[in-house]
Order: structure tokens, then C-alpha cells, then sequence
């Protein structure tokens, strides 16, 4: 009987001492600062965020989160404060056990610049806007003409057909369109255009247009057109200039 209430009283003692070391470490956590802010941004081409601009998003009680206490920071305020940011497409805010806030965030990837009706922004693979951003300036396609705004699925799906072809990618520069809901393509290779045509039989256009840019290429007298039509069925209709370089 003796050595069963010593058993139990050992246990309750072993009980009431993790529950002490508990409670003493989480009130000793609780005391302390954050020591350091990290930011860290995945891999990418486009750093339109800068560390700077992040630890100003981290504030809290009107004042940076550094040296505040851990115990009254909110990271999930915080995370969703950076996240609302227009250029942060995924961000995690976490507290290290050494009393680091970190921060890790994947920025937005542009496909495309809009300009349309006297306004100007990115898109992404989603169609979702993009500010341009003073700091940064994405190597995309420039996209201008009429009724943008209405057309941006189909101008989405346009720009990453292009984006998956490492030719095509390189060598369209612009896209606009037309009124007629034609589009015409700028290249970075020569002073002639691309007629494309309404956004149909996509797959086959560029057929057409990668099959006659072989041709051109090899033979070089791509220079030697200002106009190359893709968008009549199975043929590519081209004007050539003339000596003095016009049509």
C-alpha cells in the first residue's frame, strides 16, 4: 500500500513539475523581442519587391516589429497584410525559436504589358493585373489596341501559347488588336509585321508561321517582306518591298 501511494506521489510530483517548466518557459518565451527580421524571396526574374519595401508591410502598433515583444506579435495579420501586397502572389510569416520574424514570399510573374484606353499594368498567367512598378521593368510583350479589358482571357491564352514556344517567345515583341478582333504581331528580327488574324485555329497558325520562318531564314529573305499573313486557311499570303523599302 506504502509503496503504491509513493508511486502516485512520485507521478504527481513529476506531473506538477513538467506543468512548472511549462508554464516558466512559455511565460519566459513570451518575454522575449524579436531579435532580427529576415525577408526571403524565391528565385525569380522579377524583383519588383525590395527587402526595404517588405519590412515596411511588417508593422505592427505603428511600429516596426523589431524589438517588440513575441508575445504580441500577430503573425497572421502580418501575413496578410504582405499578402494584400498587388505583387506578392504567396507569402508565409513565421517566428524561428531564436526569436527570428521571417518572411518568405513568391512575387507575381508578368506574361504581358498591357496598354489600353490610356491605362497601363501587367498581366499574369492568370489574367490578373500588375502595377508596373517604378524599380522594375519585366521584359514582356507590349499589348496595345482596342477592348483589352473585355478580351483578357483570350489575350491570356495568346501570350502563354507564345510564352511555350522558346522561338516564338524571343522573336514576338508586340501584340496589337484590331477593331476587327484581328491581331497583328511586331517582331524583333525585321521591320515587318505578322497578321494573325481573329483568335482561332491557333495551333495551326503558328504551324504555318514557324514552317515559313524555316523557309525565310535559311534561304534569308525574311527582311525582304513587310507583311506576313497567316490567317487564311492553309497558306501564307506575304507583301514584299520594294527597293526603296516601301510596299
Amino acid at each position: 500500500m506504502m509503496k503504491k501511494l509513493m508511486k502516485y506521489l512520485v507521478l504527481l510530483f513529476l506531473v506538477i513539475g513538467l506543468l512548472f517548466l511549462y508554464s516558466f518557459t512559455k511565460v519566459r518565451n513570451h518575454k522575449k523581442v524579436v531579435e532580427n527580421v529576415i525577408v526571403e524571396f524565391d528565385e525569380g526574374a522579377n524583383p519588383f519587391l525590395t527587402h526595404e519595401s517588405v519590412n515596411k508591410l511588417l508593422i505592427q502598433n505603428q511600429a516596426t516589429v523589431k524589438n517588440q515583444s513575441k508575445r504580441v506579435i500577430d503573425l497572421h495579420h502580418l501575413e496578410k497584410k504582405v499578402s494584400s501586397n498587388p505583387y506578392v502572389e504567396n507569402a508565409r510569416v513565421f517566428m524561428t525559436l531564436g526569436g527570428v520574424l521571417k518572411t518568405h514570399i513568391t512575387q507575381k510573374e508578368p506574361i504581358a504589358r498591357i496598354i489600353s484606353e490610356n491605362k497601363a499594368y501587367y498581366i499574369d498567367k492568370e489574367g490578373a493585373k500588375i502595377p508596373l512598378s517604378n524599380s522594375f521593368s519585366a521584359r514582356v510583350p507590349l499589348i496595345s489596341g482596342v477592348n483589352l479589358s473585355g478580351n483578357i482571357e483570350e489575350i491570356t491564352q495568346l501570350v502563354l501559347f507564345i510564352s511555350k514556344d522558346q522561338f516564338l517567345q524571343k522573336e514576338i515583341t508586340g501584340i496589337q488588336k484590331l477593331n476587327t478582333d484581328e491581331y497583328v504581331f511586331t517582331v524583333r528580327s525585321g521591320d515587318y509585321r505578322i497578321y494573325f488574324g481573329k483568335y482561332s485555329d491557333v495551333n495551326l497558325k503558328f504551324k504555318k508561321l514557324k514552317a515559313f520562318y524555316n523557309k525565310a531564314l535559311k534561304d534569308k529573305t525574311i527582311n525582304k517582306y513587310k507583311i506576313i499573313n497567316v490567317k487564311y486557311h492553309n497558306q501564307v499570303v506575304c507583301t514584299k518591298q520594294n527597293q526603296d523599302g516601301e510596299q
